[in-house]
This record gives C-alpha cells, structure tokens and sequence, in this order.
C-alpha cells in the first residue's frame, strides 16, 4: 500500500512518498518481506483512483506487472495480485498469471475481486456497477474457464525432443470449447501449465455471495475483523461451509487483517499511532467513508452520529456492514470514525510492543480465529521492518512460526496440495 496503510502515512517523516512508484521501494519491501520469512506480498489493487487524490498518495503501479520485477530479486516470497473478474477477460488473466508463476518459479498468487465501486465501472463503459449477485456469478464462471485454461496443457505435455522435432506432445494439449452465460472460450492457453498447477486462489469478500464463493473456490481468505468474537463467527462460518463442496477444513487459509503500529514501549507505540492520527485530513475521510458507505456524508456533521447506512448495498456489502456496527459498538461520531477506519479500513489496528503484538496474533490464533494474519504495517518501509526484526523473532521463540522456508512454491509454504489437471485425470480414468 505505497508507503504505509496509514491513510496519512505518506504525510508522516518516517515515509517517503515520493517512492510510490519506485520500483526500488517495493523491491526493497519484499526483500524486507523474504528477510523476514513471510508467506507472501499482497498487492490491493482497483480499476480507479479510489479516494481523493488530492488529499492522499494513491494511484500507483499495475500489479501484475510490479510482481514480475520483483520475482527477479527474490528467491522465496509469494507474490499476489489483486485482479477483477468483472472487468477482465479469462484467458487474459489465466495468460498472465501463468506467466507469472513461471517466471517466479511457482510463487504467483491471484486475488480475485469483483470491483465494486461504482468509479470502476464507469472506465469500462458502463453507468454504474453490475448487481452484487450478476458480479459473483460472472466471477464464478469466470474462475471455472481460468482452471480449464490452466489445465489445458498437462504437466508433461513439453517434450522437447530436438531429434525427433517434437517440441510438446499435441494429446496433452486440450480444447475444451466452454460456452456458458458470460464466457465462449475454446483454449487451450499458449501458456504450458503453471509449475503451481494453478496459482494460489485468494478471496476477500464476506458478504453472503463472497463467503459462498470463498467456499467453493478460494485457498485463502483475506478478511477484516475487529474484534476476536467477530473473528471467531467468521471463522467458523467459513470453515462449516466447506463440506457442501467435499473441501475439508485445512484447504482454506483464513487470514485476517492486522495494522501493527510496533514501539519498544507500548508509549511509544501509542505516540506513533497519535502522531499519524493528527495527520488525518478530514476532508479525505469523509470523502473516503462516503465511497465506501454509498452516500455522501459530507453534508452530516463530523462531531455527529453516522446516519443510517444500507448494509445491502450493490457495493462493498462487508466492509459497510463492519463500518455500521463499529460505529454503533462504540457510539462513535463521523470524526472517530474516520480516525479509527484511517488505519486500516476496517482492520484491526494494533499499538503496542513487539510482545502484546504477538500475544494478539497468538491469542487469536491459538483459539480458532485465524489461520494466519495479513500484516499492513501502519508505515512503510519501516513498519515493515519493526514487524520483521522483532515480532517475528518473538513468534518464533514462541514455536508460532517458520524458522526457515519449507517449500520452494507459494502452495506449499501455505500447506496446500498442488491441483492434478482435470484433462489429464479424464485421459487417465
């Protein structure tokens, strides 16, 4: 998130906002990240300016493209991409992603997303967002025709016999003629399978239709919590809906958000996330809640209480259903309410010591909330670097996480089997 998932980061002297389009910036990151022992870098992506760039570093680098180069200078993190179904063919996607697990050596990672701001829709020729239902559907076919496409060579279709002139075996290269309500593609890909079989399949949304779809497709979840009860339901929510599609509990990874802000004290910690806080610029949280919540709060007073929000939005159903229920939790005004949204939207912030830091993502761990955490350090690079140096050192005197690598691929440093090609098992049967 350019330089700290603060919203007022980039005005903060611990960053340098002119990096944001560095790409030394972001090597730098995942090489902090790989240091550090991390699963994965996740890069958030949208089809807009999402908030009002005046007031904010936003706009930045397309994804796909970023993680490319930074597969160059690491040998071990996982690298996900944020991409829409909504706005994007399949056999685009399915090129690109198998491209960049092959040139990462099988770390690629894909966040599917079905873009739901209304900004997005209008650069792709249309007035306003597909239905919240329309979207899943389409993002449904369109992960089955992306597998099929991924599946279309089998692993052992190259030959490469420069004797016999036979560069791949053409029985193991397959045309399936797909033909659903959204899609017509014939394949195969021009791209041999991915060495992953198909990339990591990530999701983030927890409406109904998103949990449903994180069910039956995803292998991590991305979520936002805030509290480990809420936590906790989501949890077990998810996990119990795996059966209904023969998924057994550990083939989804659920990985909440947490914005660490790391001090050696809790004070100083506490200082840190105060310093950030009176950074905040109201006009760009108001500006920011009000794409979020569908409505122009603008006109409300900030020392008010937020007006009542339609959690059945064709937007972010989730993410305004937590915002309400933060809001009345706490009785917080419009003003609070921006401050606390500001350092994560919507995830939880956490200032305390690297040991109270670790206590929380053990606590939650341990007891059945979390199967792993995104981590959004409130700053960047620096955030990043007081996560790695200490808290991840303290995680693993505690037994809680990986000394060394243990896979070579992004699916088996996640624990997750690699996908047998459909085409090949249906020769073989």
């Amino acid at each position: 998130m350019g330089v700290g998932h603060h919203e007022a980061a980039w005005r903060h002297p611990r960053t340098e906002p002119g990096r944001v389009l560095d790409i030394r910036h972001f090597q730098q990151l995942a090489r902090i990240a790989e240091r550090g022992k991390l699963d994965s870098v996740f890069f958030a992506d949208g089809l807009a300016i999402w908030n009002n760039v005046r007031h904010n570093a936003t706009g930045g680098l397309e994804p796909l493209t970023l993680l490319a180069a930074l597969a160059a200078v690491t040998s071990h993190i996982g690298l996900i991409a944020t991409a829409s179904t909504t706005y994007n063919e399949p056999f685009h996607l399915a090129r690109k992603f198998a491209s960049l697990d092959h040139i990462s050596g099988g770390r690629a990672g894909w966040n599917i997303v079905t873009s739901a701001g209304t900004a997005e829709a209008q650069n792709f020729g249309l007035d306003d967002r597909p239905a919240h239902s329309d979207r899943y559907e389409r993002a449904a076919e369109f992960l089955e025709v992306a597998v099929k496409l991924w599946d279309s060579w089998d692993d052992d279709a190259l030959v490469v016999n420069r004797r016999s002139g036979v560069y791949a075996d053409t029985d193991k290269v397959h045309t399936f003629d797909h033909r659903g309500k959204h899609f017509r593609v014939r394949g195969p890909l021009n791209v041999p399978r991915p060495p992953q079989g198909h990339p990591l399949l990530v999701q983030a949304g927890s409406s109904e239709d998103g949990k449903e779809f994180a069910a039956q497709y995803a292998e991590a979840v991305f979520t936002a919590q805030q509290t480990f009860e809420e936590a906790k339901g989501f949890y077990d929510d998810l996990k119990s809906r795996l059966a209904r599609y023969g998924r057994e509990p550990g083939e989804l990874k659920v990985l909440p958000g947490i914005s660490p802000i790391i001090g050696s004290t809790e004070r100083e910690a506490r200082r840190l996330e105060a310093e950030l806080e009176e950074l905040i610029n109201p006009e760009y949280g108001v500006s920011q809640l009000s794409q979020i919540a569908g409505i122009d709060l603008s006109a409300y007073p900030l020392d008010g209480p937020l007006p009542p929000l339609n959690v059945h939005t064709e937007g972010n159903q989730s993410r305004v259903k937590l915002i309400v229920d933060l809001a009345r939790r706490e009785s917080l005004t419009i003003r609070r309410l921006i401050a606390r949204l500001a350092g994560g939207r919507g995830h939880r912030v956490v200032a305390g010591t690297p040991v109270q830091i670790a206590d929380q993502l053990q606590h939650w761990y341990e007891n059945g909330a979390a199967d792993g955490f995104n981590v959004m350090p409130a700053h960047l690079p620096g955030g990043l670097e007081d996560f790695v140096d200490h808290v991840v050192p303290e995680l693993q005197a505690r037994g809680l996480f990986r000394l060394e690598y243990g896979g070579r691929t992004l699916r088996e440093n996640y624990g997750l089997r690699r996908p047998v090609g459909r085409f090949a098992t249906a020769a073989v049967s």
